[in-house]
């Protein structure tokens, strides 16, 4: 005897897709504003000739349902027949008792339908051997376009090589960048040249850069409030930022720390799985040992240090950003930095008072929002990410290198009210030594008046520029599509 009957799986499915009833509902489900994920996914279950699924793979409250519902409503607006589209969650308790199969099947009985059929699945890695059922979909449903999410990336990028290699693709969603924060709140914007890029900066004299920086001093409060609510939609809707905070810690961290990791991944032992989550966020942007933070968290193996760190990245909670050889003095090998997903995230977890006036914090906050944009910009090419430490004098340190067959650009946050970097520093070293072949270099700095080429003499100019501007302009490069192309 089935645990769940089909009359409780109708009712769930009924519940879930209102516009059956009445195809205006979908309105109230969809938001205007638009992320980049949203066109790409759209893209590929609606091209002609490349047939594809899409898989949206991104942490919890990043907008992965509300671009499923914004592709919902783009479909029935076109004319598809609101029948046609069918939309489940595998996080609800009843549809977690069955199977993708199931689900199809039950749906298909209800509606006699014709023509081309669109399933959204939402947290598809909650039902057992997705892949094979997709798979098996994919291959023998022709009449099938088929859209999923999860919030564990690799689980799904691990599906993609199993079973969907030519049949589906995976797009990461991280937080929303600054640019799409702004645009989110319908803030004013910026008024900009025409395809601007960040690599053609230092080629523009200082009244130009003057005239464009002061451009962005409006958004100096609202970069603070970002900073502190992150990329997530629904909070930066929010007019409580205190009660956002505690939403962000007990919805994308609590709830992804105590229950999809434990559900998803082999934890035995949930409170040291929060210790270290605690751990990194103390010690995030800095060099990670294992056998470090295995002494320090209860002299835990190394192994399953290990072993959480996967499980945390694999959730989207984490990047690990791997050393890189810069020129030709050697670097540090084997030890990442870790980097939470969302400076937010670090701040709800830590709740430290007044971070805004903690220079230390708030220097951290930005590098790891540096670095999530830069993350975020690149994705789908093929850049490596990493950061530079020398191997020998290791306080010489560059926070993040984009590396690219052509290309080699140093990215350094200095966000302090003094930003001056003596000549001994490791950017400037690098931008001297022509083995480097760096093509650009970037000074990320707190104030709008800090910009312009360091009074260094290197082969490569070093561009300061006010983080406010250097995420704004790369938020919108990626929105406009010239993403991996600083």
């Amino acid at each position: 005897m089935a645990i769940v009957s089909d009359d409780q799986v109708i009712k769930v499915l009924r519940q879930y897709n209102p516009w059956w009833r009445n195809p205006s509902a979908i309105k109230e489900e969809s938001k205007p504003q638009k992320r980049l994920a949203y066109y790409e996914a759209l893209r590929i279950i609606k091209h002609n000739t490349l047939r594809r699924f899409a898989v949206l793979s991104g942490a919890r409250r990043v907008g992965k349902t509300t671009i499923m519902y914004q592709m919902i409503d783009n479909l029935i607006s076109e004319g598809v027949n609101p029948k046609n589209i069918l939309y489940v969650s595998f996080d609800n308790p009843i549809v977690k008792l069955v199977n993708v199969e199931t689900v199809l099947s039950i749906y298909e009985s209800l509606y006699p339908v014709e023509g081309l059929k669109y399933i959204f699945l939402d947290e598809i890695q909650y039902t057992e051997h997705w892949e094979l059922w997709i798979k098996v979909i994919y291959d023998s449903r022709k009449d099938i376009r088929l859209t999923a999410t999860g919030s564990a990336s690799p689980i799904l990028e691990k599906g993609t090589t199993d079973s969907g290699t030519g049949r589906w693709s995976v797009l990461k969603i991280p937080t929303m960048s600054f640019y799409e924060y702004c645009c989110l709140l319908q803030l004013e914007e910026p008024i900009l040249p025409d395809s601007l890029r960040l690599t053609n900066l230092a080629k523009m004299d200082r009244a130009r850069l003057g005239d464009l920086m002061d451009r962005f001093a409006s958004l100096k409060g609202h970069f603070n409030r970002y900073l502190m609510i992150g990329g997530f939609p629904e909070l930066v809707l929010s007019d409580d930022d205190i009660y956002a905070q505690r939403m962000l810690r007990e919805d994308v961290v609590d709830k992804v720390i105590k229950r999809d990791v434990l559900t998803l991944f082999n934890i035995r032992s949930p409170f040291l799985m929060e210790k270290l989550f605690l751990y990194l966020c103390m010690n995030s942007t800095e060099i990670f040992s294992v056998s470090t933070a295995a002494k320090e968290l209860e002299n835990t193996s190394v192994s399953t240090i290990v072993s959480y760190i996967e499980a945390l990245e694999m959730s989207n909670l984490i990047y690990l950003a791997k050393p890189l050889d810069v020129g030709s003095k050697g670097a540090l090998k084997g030890k990442p930095k870790i980097f939470i997903a969302d400076a937010a995230i670090r701040n709800a977890v830590l709740m430290i008072d007044d971070v805004l006036s903690d220079e230390k914090e708030l220097g951290a906050m930005v590098e790891t929002t540096v670095y999530k944009h830069i993350m975020s910009f690149y994705q789908g090419s093929t850049a490596q990410l990493g950061y530079f430490r020398k191997a020998k004098d290791n306080q010489k340190e560059v926070d993040v290198v984009v590396e690219l067959p052509r290309e080699k650009i140093l990215c350094e946050v200095k966000y302090r009210n003094n930003s001056h970097i003596p000549a001994t520093d490791a950017i400037v070293e690098l931008c001297k030594d022509e083995k480097s072949r760096v093509t650009n270099a970037f000074l990320v700095t707190k104030q709008l008046d800090d910009f312009g080429i360091a009074r260094h003499e290197t082969a490569v100019p070093i561009m300061r520029i006010p983080a406010i501007a250097f995420l704004y302009l790369l938020g919108k490069a990626e929105a406009d599509g010239q993403n991996g192309k600083m």
